[in-house]
């Protein structure tokens, strides 16, 4: 007998379409193969669905059994194919009819429950593309494919209940999308900003970091509060609106990151990989292309301690996601395409001993040293970042001021709330471009949204002449400038918002120049 079940498979954040083909034929010894380029973990489906049918208390066909994954040119990887090759063959065991328009999806256990399967997400947004009316999908599942609304998504908890709601013995209701109890809260940073002593110019540069999505290079000896800084960063950043939440979730859906019972992702994203990451880690790859740390951090932040520790090699692979906001991994079997638009938000010391400049603790380096070490930052990735601050070692009248004193210091959601009006008008100025923040301006929006009085125009020259400054840098400066002047609700870019653009610009050159 001969069943067809609709399924699919994902290729990066595309998601393609596969018959699963079962037929039992009645000659034959009885062997159970699966074909159409399936991988280790696909073939491996034999055992568990042979076991989990067993062990739902019911007969195993002993007869010959093949299963075909079409189309047969595509390869197939994962565990989600358990549950229409099982539906395939108790469809012609115990000859019930299969739902049609209907989508199956997921892994078995090998008692016959079903397990939380990565991917749901992207097989609701498929099939409701193609117009598919129902899913069925894991119980642990279902929350996170019921973020699409139009969909039926049935959650299945074991091959018992499916089949007993295909012989209309008992109803499996369809999901409800809730959010989870901790998706709508606000984001826990680890510090607030009002715990951070001192260090207000760089607690400045945070904020006009947050509020335009621009990236930050922060420079100062250890334990001046530089990694401190970087992670109360999430919370002054604003809740991801709907959009950018769902491309958010896509990555960590495919990427298997979303828990059981997970949902949608509202908060921005922050990752802090250690400096010994390969580039796979970082920028993504394998086999099978997955994302990288750099994706993982989309409409996030993406922390790099200790920035010169990191390979050359890692380094330099930033340069492409950075400035066009994705990359495409091209490999023999797969070439799929990530969205990386992040803030990148880096440390570094200035010297290897770390403390040159330091008030009280004398540099050991010499200046072949201090060169070598800092020519492991190229030109071109300093170039890419939009605020470079130098972050002072803290004064011990800082550390040492008492409680009273420390209540006028501007807490984190005071400073989000300033940052999430600056955000409100980006999103109102670009709500016809397909962009969010001011960080991600073309040529043409820096033209259209970003007048710049005679005045204004003969600073930002007199600083290019001056220091020499690339194409980029002009451009990046005239953005940072307006994500100042939207901090203070101004129209448009007046003196003292290039002024205060050009300092962060200034301190890039130094650390050039040792």
């Amino acid at each position: 007998m001969f069943i067809k079940v609709s399924s699919a498979t994902n290729l990066g954040l595309e998601t393609i379409g596969v018959d699963v083909e079962v037929n039992i034929a009645n000659r034959g010894l009885p062997v159970f193969d699966i074909v159409g380029l399936p991988s280790k973990s696909v073939d491996e489906s034999k055992e568990r669905v042979k076991t989990a049918i067993v062990n739902s208390g019911i007969e195993m066909p002993t007869r010959r059994i093949i299963v075909n994954l079409a189309p047969a040119d595509v390869p197939k990887e994962g565990s989600y194919y358990d549950l229409p090759i099982a539906v395939g063959i108790l469809g012609s065991v115990i000859k019930c009819e299969i739902p049609k328009k209907s989508l199956f999806f997921g892994e078995l256990s090998l008692d016959g429950t079903l397990r939380h399967t990565k991917g749901a997400l992207l097989l609701s947004l498929f099939a409701k593309e193609k117009g598919i009316e129902s899913i069925f999908v894991p119980k642990a599942s279902a929350n996170e494919a019921a973020i699409i609304k139009g969909i039926n998504v049935y959650p299945v908890e074991s091959l018992n209940q499916l089949l007993a709601h295909v012989l209309g013995k008992i109803q499996i209701r369809p999901a409800q999308y809730h959010k989870e109890e901790n998706s709508n809260r606000e984001e826990k940073a680890e510090f607030d900003m009002a715990e951070i002593l001192g260090q207000e110019q760089t607690k400045r540069a945070a904020e006009i970091s947050a509020a335009g999505g621009h990236n930050l290079f922060m420079i100062g000896s250890p334990g001046a509060g530089k990694t401190m800084l970087a992670r109360a960063l999430p919370g002054i950043l604003p809740k991801l609106q709907e959009e950018e939440s769902l491309e958010v979730t896509k990555i960590y859906s495919a990427s298997g990151n979303i828990p059981p019972e997970g949902s949608l992702i509202t908060v921005c994203p922050f990752r802090s990989p250690h400096h010994t990451i390969s580039q796979p880690g970082l920028i993504g790859g394998g086999t099978k292309p997955q994302p990288g740390e750099i994706s993982l951090a989309h409409r996030g932040v993406l922390f790099l301690d200790e920035f010169t520790e990191f390979p050359r090699s890692v380094m330099e692979a930033l340069r492409q996601p950075m400035e066009d906001g994705h990359l495409t991994i091209s490999r023999s079997q797969a070439r799929v395409k990530y969205p990386s638009r992040f803030i990148l938000v880096a440390s570094a010391n200035p010297c290897p001993c770390g403390y040159l400049y330091h008030p009280k603790k004398a540099c050991i380096c010499t200046q072949r040293e201090i060169k070598r070490y800092r020519k492991r930052i190229s030109g071109p990735i300093l170039d890419r970042i939009d605020l470079h601050v130098e972050v002072p070692v803290v004064d011990v009248r800082d550390l040492s001021s008492d409680q009273k004193s420390r209540e006028f210091l501007e807490s984190s959601n005071r400073i989000r709330e300033r940052i999430i009006k600056a955000r409100e008008v980006q999103r109102k100025r670009f709500l016809n471009d397909k962009i969010y923040t001011n960080a991600e301006m073309k040529n043409e929006h820096v033209k259209k949204y970003c007048f710049l009085s005679k005045e204004v125009k003969q600073i930002l020259n007199q600083a290019v002449m001056n220091f020499h400054l690339s194409a980029r840098s002009y451009f990046k400066m005239i953005k940072v400038a307006r994500t100042i002047a939207d901090l203070e609700a101004a129209e448009n870019i007046n003196v003292n918002h290039m002024a205060e653009a050009l300092q962060y610009r200034v301190k890039r050159e130094n650390y050039e120049l040792g």
